[in-house]
C-alpha cells in the first residue's frame, strides 16, 4: 500500500462543463495544467498513475470522488474555507485549481 505522502497531487476545480486541474509531477517538479471537459475527465484518470485527487468540496465533488476512487486513485474533499486564502489575486477556474492543490 502506498502512502498518500508519496503520491502525486492533483488540484482539480470542477464546474458545469470544463474541469480545470493543476497537476505536479513528483519525479520533475514540473507543473502542468490541463482543461478537460466533462466527458474527458473519467477517460484523462483512468490513463494516469495512482494519485491524490484534491477537490473542493460540494455536492458534484461528492459524485466525482466515487468515481475516482472507483479508478484507484486516492480522494481529499477540502472545505471551501481552507482553499479561499490560498486563492491569489483574481478568482478564475485554474487559480482555484492551483489553490486547491496547495491546500492539499
Amino acid at each position: 500500500m502506498q502512502s498518500t505522502a508519496t503520491l502525486p497531487v492533483i488540484g482539480m476545480d470542477i464546474a458545469k462543463n470544463v474541469f480545470q486541474l493543476h497537476v505536479t509531477h513528483a519525479e520533475t517538479g514540473e507543473v502542468t495544467r490541463h482543461k478537460l471537459r466533462r466527458d474527458r475527465v473519467t477517460t484523462f484518470f483512468a490513463n494516469r498513475q495512482k494519485s491524490l485527487v484534491a477537490l473542493e468540496a460540494c455536492g458534484g465533488a461528492h459524485h466525482w470522488a466515487r468515481t475516482l476512487q472507483a479508478l484507484g486513485h486516492e480522494v481529499k474533499l477540502l472545505p471551501a474555507r481552507h482553499v479561499r486564502p490560498f486563492v491569489l489575486r483574481d478568482k478564475t477556474d485554474a487559480r482555484d485549481a492551483q489553490a486547491i492543490w496547495v491546500a492539499a
